[in-house]
């Protein structure tokens, strides 16, 4: 089985958080799943620009990025969260690679949007190096930063990031874990299952904007790409990525 497991970015804010899912993700990764981890950064990325007094902007959800919040990208997003991410996987007794989307050419964009400045679109995505690095035991981290062939590099939307991956390596399941509990329905209530349609009436009647929307959008794009399941659950609970790949009723399954 291959599983890609998007892990958003407040979930790795406490080491504790990091820790806990590292070693969830180990002990499937230990079980011969071959496993892909890709993850954002955006309140990381929020702070570190506030500190620097530098206002955050959006457009429809995503952050403008100018020359300097790239080069933060960088240094927040393919830096520092990503090495705290591969530190809390090495304590896990897991060997985990830390990697973007530049490297190796594992994920090219190109602009977005030009008032979005360096906000990329993955539009093509080689897997090589994720079947490499899988085929020799180890679990590659991937941060949402990708290139092109002239050498740009962009900041991309983990979700999408996180398709274009799981597209590309074939997985059987795309796991997102975000910090809710599941997709909402019209009366607030956690939906345990979705189709495709269901997702499009959710989005079209205004139930689900915002990171939910984007989320929503990603599985619908991961299904038409033949991916057989994508799960949107909460990565605060203890023991959700084992319960997922069992089965178990936890979030919103979208198939």
């Amino acid at each position: 089985m291959k599983v890609l497991i998007k892990i958003g970015g407040t979930l790795l804010e406490a080491r504790e958080s990091r820790q806990r899912l590292a070693c969830e993700i180990g002990s499937v990764f230990r079980t011969g799943v071959e496993t892909v981890v890709v993850h954002g950064g955006g309140k990381q990325m929020t702070r570190f620009l506030e500190e620097r007094g530098v206002q955050s902007r959006f457009v429809n959800g995503l952050r403008v990025t100018t020359a300097a919040v790239l080069d933060a990208v960088i240094k927040v997003v393919a830096g520092s969260v990503n090495q705290e991410l591969v530190a809390a996987f090495a304590a896990a007794g897991v060997p985990a690679v830390g990697l973007s989307g530049v490297d190796a050419g594992l994920t090219d964009a190109e602009p977005l949007s030009a008032d979005l400045g360096f906000v990329g679109k993955p539009v093509g995505s080689n897997p090589r190096v994720l079947e490499v690095l899988t085929g020799g035991g180890f679990l590659p981290v991937v941060a949402c930063v990708a290139g092109d062939a002239a050498g740009n590099m962009y900041n991309v939307n983990a979700d999408q990031m996180a398709v274009a991956c799981a597209r590309a390596f074939a997985v059987d399941k795309l796991l997102f874990l975000t910090d809710v509990d599941g997709v909402r329905g019209p009366e607030g209530e956690i939906l345990p299952a979705l189709s495709t349609p269901q997702c499009r009436q959710l989005i079209a009647g205004g139930v689900a904007t915002g990171g939910m929307q984007a989320k929503l959008e990603s599985a619908i794009a991961a299904l038409q790409s033949d991916i057989g399941e994508v799960v949107i659950a909460p990565g605060a609970r203890e023991g959700v990525v084992g319960a997922l790949l069992e089965g178990r009723p936890v979030g919103t399954r979208i198939s």
